[in-house]
């Protein structure tokens, strides 16, 4: 076909094309949305190694039967228990011949399919909790009806991948291997048009399956299990200790309780109103606090319209919680307790049920390590920082940068220098668990501040945890002043003069509430993604997340839509 052809029929390829009126011209365009109407896309039936599999698999199916009886419902029959592997392995683990009396029904997907001569077949059905192993004798399978023809049609159809039921009696094969022996045809309940691929080690392709990633690689599996159990563990943890789960809005005029770029959306039920996603639940569950709730917390998901790496996605889970009366010291205490906790039951899930998890090796014992964060980087450089709430702070820092042959960040506001030091002195010194604490107060504007005589600096009363050199907690005793707070609001914004001129503001809203009375607070931040990591070994976010990150996820939906 020409070049001018091709290009003709581009616009031909849209469905709300309309057709020209020239005879020709409709001809090639009619015969162009026919093929495309009646020939199966190629893409429709992709599987991560593209063949034509598919294709005869649903052919094969088709001269098989009927469609719509490959996807049966489960209904219940008399005498029939329906059990899981599990229960089937644990009820019937002692017996030593055959089980007459009892009829039960297993399903799983089929993980192994083994012929043995023209009438025998095993089969290895596989669920969650365990695997059961199905016994398919012809001769047993006569003498309940089923013919010879019913016999090899299920031979042809069944394969690894399709999820099947069987029914019979738990019995012990000559070689001591716990089945079920068939009193029936198993059943097909859902078959697979593509088959299971033995490997794949395309990370790309892997995120754009996510699902064929975890048929064919156990670790994901199991650290889907280990976040299950560190959401767990969490809440179980708080809830003993009186708190209370909550959950605040998502949406919100303003994204306050950190510094991040939002998402932005229009509610076009609010009269065009701007909405912004929560960077963080913190002024929500502080107002939650100012309320009367003495105790909360609160596990979700927060969203930063920033960058995709080894260890942020803009879409991540976070739990928060907020305490009456707890001072720096006791959120200090809180964390190394969970931190224990959660390290003692990954090694005991990387043991039994998650094998493929490597939990770190790494001392979790009380007290942690902790650095104070102006003298550990004075000590580092030889030199004293200048006076941080000076006017000409950020320029003696730039100074110092230089000074040092540091790189400039991007966008050098103090808050910005200040956490650069930190990068470059502090973090690489915090390989096992390590509180950094007394940041500077320009670094931590939602938190109490005081002097610290020592280095004669106004600093927070705020601890960072890091482990391997990554922060896992944020935790401070909470400013509850409105005179203070609005200080530090309009202190953050003169930083970030770009954010003003935005029309970002002080939340007027968020100081009226102090203004009832925020009772002394401490409170206390942690990604709950960076622990799945920690305790996972994964090296990456997107190992951890169900369906990788922000790009694999739109890679998902791209793949999805190919035409």
């Amino acid at each position: 076909m020409s070049r001018n052809t091709c290009r003709f029929l581009r616009p031909c390829f849209s469905r709300s094309f309309k057709p020209f009126t020239n005879p020709e011209y409709a001809r090639v365009y009619s015969a162009t949305q026919r093929r495309f109407a009646q020939t199966p896309h190629e893409d429709f039936y992709t599987s991560p190694s593209p063949t034509h599999d598919a294709e005869r698999r649903l052919e094969l199916l088709k001269k098989a039967g009927d469609l719509r009886g490959y996807h049966p419902r489960l209904t219940e029959r008399m005498g029939v228990r329906r059990m899981t592997a599990k229960t089937f392995n644990d009820e019937y683990g002692a017996i030593k011949d055959r089980n007459t009396d009892a009829t039960v029904e297993v399903f799983g997907r089929v993980r192994s399919l083994r012929p043995a001569g023209s009438k025998l077949v095993f089969l290895d059905i596989a669920r969650q909790d365990g695997k059961v192993q199905g016994l398919c004798d012809f001769k047993v399978l006569e003498s309940r009806g089923v013919t010879l023809e019913q016999f090899k049609q299920f031979k042809k159809i069944a394969r690894k991948g399709d999820w099947f039921s069987i029914t019979g009696h738990p019995a012990r094969t000559t070689a001591g291997e716990l089945s079920i022996l068939a009193t029936e045809l198993p059943q097909a309940l859902a078959p697979s048009l593509h088959q299971i691929p033995a490997k794949i080690d395309d990370p790309h392709t892997l995120a754009r399956h996510p699902h064929v990633h975890q048929l064919i690689k156990r670790q994901p599996g199991d650290i889907l299990r280990l976040r299950s159990h560190i959401y767990q563990l969490i809440q179980q943890s708080l809830i003993q200790d009186g708190f209370i789960q909550v959950e605040t809005p998502m949406f919100d005029v303003g994204a306050g309780g950190a510094i991040a770029r939002p998402f932005e959306t229009v509610a076009s039920e609010l009269s065009g109103t701007t909405l912004r996603l929560r960077i963080a639940p913190e002024l929500s569950l502080k107002r939650l606090v100012i309320a009367g709730n003495e105790k909360i917390f609160e596990l979700g998901r927060v969203f930063r319209n920033e960058g995709v790496d080894a260890t942020h996605n803009p879409e991540f889970t976070i739990c928060e919680f907020y305490e009456v009366g707890a001072s720096l010291e006791d959120l200090i205490s809180r964390t190394e307790e969970l931190l224990q906790r959660m390290a003692s039951m990954a090694k005991d899930l990387a043991a039994v049920e998650c094998p493929t998890i490597l939990p770190p090796d790494l001392d979790f014992g009380s007290p942690f390590q902790r650095l104070p964060f102006i003298p550990t980087i004075e000590k580092a450089i030889s030199r004293t920082l200048p006076d941080l709430l000076s006017p000409e702070a950020a320029t003696n820092l730039l100074e110092l940068f230089t000074d040092l042959g540091i790189p400039v960040p991007l966008n050098p506001t103090l808050p910005r220098l200040l956490d650069n030091l930190a990068e470059h002195f502090i973090e690489p010194l915090c390989d096992a668990p390590t509180f950094i604490t007394h940041h500077p107060e320009p670094l931590s504007p939602l938190s109490k501040s005081y002097f610290d005589p020592s280095t004669g600096q106004y600093v927070a009363a705020r601890v960072e945890l890091f482990i391997r050199g990554c922060e896992y907690v944020n935790a401070y005793e909470e400013e509850n002043s409105p005179f203070e707070q609005r200080r530090k609001f309009e202190q953050q914004l003169s930083y970030q003069a770009g954010r003003a001129e935005a029309g970002v503001a002080v939340d007027e809203s968020y100081l009226r509430a102090l203004e009832w009375g925020m009772p002394p607070t401490g409170g206390w931040g942690c990604g709950v993604d960076r622990l799945v990591m920690l305790f996972s070994g994964a090296k990456r976010i997107a190992d951890v997340l169900p369906f990788g990150t922000l790009r694999n996820v739109v890679a998902i939906s791209k793949n999805g839509q190919k035409s």
